[in-house]
């Protein structure tokens, strides 16, 4: 089968599961890469008419909102001991430095860590449930998660939908090509937002060096 007409054949009720799932999971407090997931189903919607880009940005903003909210709730009953067995269980992504990390962002812009996390690797994991193990209240983390969700998910659609759109007539001469463009620009934004939170996660290690240092010195 040629691969358009195997694009052609997935059920569009499937990708929008999927983006759901996969985003709502990821926003819950699970390591998944959601935005690849998301620009990835994007570009296709922008390639076969037979998904509504209406329809997925809707999923993929509802999945951020609900799995957002479960991760809060989740945090909020868990508290640190929460914390604590999410680092055994993903020393990557769940590690002392980036709990140090995500906290101090908390610190420092209160509720909008919520909003701002949505753009960030690192803190959309966090978000939700780092938000209720603080017990920040409910009200403001769900104002800062709606509309965080509606800019990163539904602008994200919007903006890679129109490009798709612009490029849709050379995809379809060049599916596999067009296929592989997809899947590498979103891995590549995936990769570009690990790299940050690489680069903030080593801040956050330097900072106790060099306090200790001063103090030192004093």
């Amino acid at each position: 089968m040629h691969i358009q007409e195997w694009l052609e054949s997935v059920p569009a009720i499937a990708v929008y599961l999927l983006v759901a799932g996969v985003i709502g999971l990821e926003s819950l407090g699970i390591p998944l890469p959601g935005e690849i997931v998301l620009v990835s189903a994007t570009l296709l919607a922008a390639s076969q008419d037979h998904i509504n880009p209406y329809v997925l940005g809707a999923c993929a903003v509802a999945g951020a909102i609900v799995g957002d909210s479960i991760g809060y709730l989740i945090g909020r009953k868990g508290g640190k001991p929460l914390l604590d067995w999410l680092g055994r269980k993903f020393p990557k992504h769940f590690g002392p430095h980036h709990v140090a990390t995500a906290e101090k962002a908390f610190t420092k812009w209160g509720m909008w860590a919520v909003f701002i996390g949505r753009f960030i690797a690192l803190l959309r994991i966090f978000a939700g449930p780092l938000a209720g193990v603080l017990k920040m209240p409910y009200w403001k983390f769900l104002i800062a998660n709606v509309l965080g969700g509606i800019a990163w998910a539904g602008g994200t659609v919007a903006l890679i939908y129109t490009v798709g759109k612009v490029a849709e007539e050379w995809i379809g001469k060049f599916s596999y090509i067009g296929l592989a463009v997809a899947v590498l620009f979103g891995i590549g934004s995936f990769v570009v937002m690990r790299i940050k939170a690489k680069k903030a996660a080593k801040a956050a290690e330097q900072e106790p060096a060099e306090s200790a240092s001063v103090a030192a010195v004093d």
